[in-house]
């Protein structure tokens, strides 16, 4: 563009951040410095930058990565230009988007890139996901995830690892949405998108590129009340194939406990599945999952056996609404008739929330059996946690006596 042409756009930006950043790591004999410029949009011939911070009157600033290079021991950040989030491109707004549209929806693609082989869909709201699902068709992995949690999904950002079709922009726009991330937008979708105006519309080329962010490493950055800063390496789940799964197993006063029941194909599946999910959840947490589609989650509670329990509730309430909500087209919330609230919960109830077969997934070790309790007592049949507590042998003991199976990632994943 020429600069005749920039001078016509003129620009409004409303925060007072810089244009530009270093954040420099110094040592006695090298100086590291990673090298920032702010983002901003064009949007009705007018240049701005984030609409607000998390509230309005925080103000906000997206800067990306243009050069340089750090190290740090072994292990070095990713590069610049390899954008994902930092890099939109905004094909439809109304409103721009703020600091929440862009960290939800680079959670969403945290999540997302461990999943290339199918069509997937993952529904973030306040930076956790509400409903993740893959399916043989895109607008099946959206219907999973959207009715996993229809209530939460309600003003989520959907991301998505495929170009969307007409047929998923039309489930899209039955409900309301924040955000919409994609590789790649079909002929005729950004016309059913248009019946949403302040829908945000964001193309990210990079998605089709997902799977080469698997096991690389930012740093992470965490103010502190004085101004003070953590800076941390981003987590990098470990454990990411059938084979990195170890059968539950330890010892407790010179007595050997092992999990009896290899997982099955399909549990293997799940397992994996919801230990992937995971990373991408408030801690403490715990999640369902059950043909690779999550089936309650539990997010950010400070003990492991209530977040369990909320989860499984979660999961009822959930249910209930999706069989309300397909057989009469109304929320749960808002049916009148007792005797057919009766019925979902009868149906509900018999099916135990959709728990039954399901995988339990938890981020962290269990320190007593009464975690794993909480899901055995809803029918589940495989479970997924780091394992490393004193108390291992008694979630053993459970899971064996109701033959229940359960393997150990050896690592744990926190996120805060």
């Amino acid at each position: 563009m020429s600069e005749d042409l920039k001078k016509m756009y003129r620009t409004i930006m409303d925060d007072q951040f810089p244009p530009k950043m270093e954040i420099s790591f110094v040592d006695d004999n090298s100086r590291q410095t990673l090298f920032y410029e702010k983002v901003s949009w064009t949007i009705d011939q007018v240049q701005k930058g984030l609409r607000y911070g998390e509230n309005p009157g925080q103000e906000a600033a997206l800067y990306r990565m243009v050069n340089g290079n750090l190290v740090l021991g072994e292990i070095r950040t990713i590069q610049p230009g390899q954008y994902l989030a930092s890099n939109i491109e905004l094909l439809q707004s109304g409103k721009h988007p703020g600091k929440t549209n862009l960290t939800d929806a680079d959670n969403s693609l945290n999540i997302l890139r461990y999943f290339v082989d199918k069509p997937g869909a993952v529904i973030v709201k306040h930076n956790n996901p509400c409903g993740v699902a893959l399916a043989d068709t895109l607008v099946d992995a959206y219907q999973k995830a959207n009715m996993a949690d229809r209530v939460a999904a309600f003003g989520g950002c959907i991301a998505l690892n495929r170009a969307v079709d007409k047929a998923t922009a039309e489930a899209i726009v039955q409900q309301y949405a924040e955000v919409v991330v994609a590789p790649e937008f079909e002929p005729g979708v950004m016309e059913v998108f248009g019946s949403k105006k302040n829908l945000r519309v964001i193309k990210i080329g990079n998605i089709d590129r997902l799977q080469s962010f698997v096991g690389q490493r930012c740093v992470e950055f965490k103010s502190l009340i004085d101004g003070g800063i953590i800076a941390q390496w981003s987590f990098v789940p470990t454990t990411r194939s059938k084979a990195e799964l170890k059968l539950a197993e330890c010892e407790y006063k010179g007595q050997s406990y092992k999990i009896k029941r290899d997982p099955s194909d399909r549990e293997y599946e799940d397992l994996l599945f919801g230990w992937l999910v995971e990373s991408g959840i408030t801690s403490n947490s715990v999640i369902y999952v059950k043909d690779l589609v999550t089936v309650g989650i539990g997010t950010g509670e400070q003990d492991r056996v209530g977040v369990a329990e909320i989860a499984r509730d979660k999961a009822y309430r959930k249910l209930a609404d999706r069989y309300c909500f397909e057989k009469l087209g109304i929320p749960y919330n808002e049916l009148q008739d007792a005797d057919q609230k009766a019925e979902f919960d009868q149906r509900v109830a018999a099916e135990k929330g959709g728990l039954i077969g399901a995988a339990m997934v938890s981020d962290a070790f269990f320190p007593f059996r009464d975690g794993v309790d909480v899901g055995i007592r809803e029918g589940i049949s495989a479970v997924v946690q780091p394992g490393g507590s004193t108390n291992d042998y008694q979630s053993i003991e459970a899971c064996n006596e109701a033959d229940v199976t359960m393997v150990f990632t050896g690592q744990r994943s926190f996120k805060h």
